[in-house]
């Protein structure tokens, strides 16, 4: 869906880009998926907004933030039967709140330490073993945030 408005913040690398494929975009918040060939069912809930710190958001967008990041999860667990879900807030260098949502499958490269450690296996048909293919979970990930 091409770039953010560059007027936001200058020099901010997730106000100048979507942050990766871009699944749905709302007027607080967006779902990307990650280009990660190892874990091809790795998404970001990311904050539109500079906002570097949980508690710097007002509990009712605490509640919209993490509405979103359950819905993004519930998708995943539904259409891919993972082994386990990964969820974590980093983000020492970008100054929007965001949180993974990462599908883990006992099979995958890193299994079953974090996905940032090294690889313990080669998987290179990673995304062709997903129950559901990439461009269909994505679908189902917008509808669910846009319902409501």
């Amino acid at each position: 869906m091409g770039q953010l408005d560059p007027t936001r913040s200058a020099g901010c690398e997730l106000c100048l880009q979507d942050g990766g494929i871009l699944v749905v975009r709302t007027d607080k918040l967006r779902v990307i998926r990650a280009n990660e060939p190892d874990h091809p069912a790795f998404y970001r809930v990311i904050w539109n907004d500079h906002v570097a710190e949980w508690t710097d958001l007002v509990p009712a967008d605490r509640s919209h933030l993490m509405q979103a990041v359950a819905k993004v999860e519930t998708v995943l667990r539904q259409s891919l039967q993972p082994t386990k879900v990964n969820l974590a807030s980093l983000g020492n260098v970008v100054p929007h709140l965001h949180w993974h949502v990462i599908a883990r499958f006992d099979w995958d490269a890193r299994w079953p330490a974090p996905v940032w450690a090294a690889k313990v296996r080669d998987v290179p048909d990673a995304e062709q073993r997903l129950a559901t293919p990439l461009a269909t979970l994505d679908q189902r990930i917008a509808q669910a945030l846009l319902a409501g």
